[in-house]
């Protein structure tokens, strides 16, 4: 399981990179929990965009849960939800 909490922008890339690297040698299903994140910019979401692709790539799922309202909006504007791979709840 991934979360995000508080704000996450290009300036906290660095550090997200590290836990996503870890998710992608996880062997199941990979839970981002946004229940905590206040802020999130589009670097954030393309990035989970990237991750759901490597994992479908090995047959797995990216399961993003509960994210904030403004976070929400942010993901169906650019699109994630529709990405195969791709769980929101």
């Amino acid at each position: 399981m991934l979360r995000c909490s508080g704000d996450e922008d290009l300036a906290t890339q660095g550090l997200r990179r590290r836990a996503f690297a870890c998710a992608l040698k996880s062997e199941g299903d990979v839970v981002v929990d946004l229940s905590e994140l206040a802020f999130a910019d589009s670097s954030l979401i393309f990035d989970l965009a990237i991750l759901a692709q490597r994992m479908r790539s090995h047959g797995r799922r990216l399961r993003v849960r509960q994210p904030q309202p403004q976070v929400a909006r942010l993901i169906e504007l650019v699109g994630l939800h529709r990405q195969p791979g791709v769980e929101l709840a």
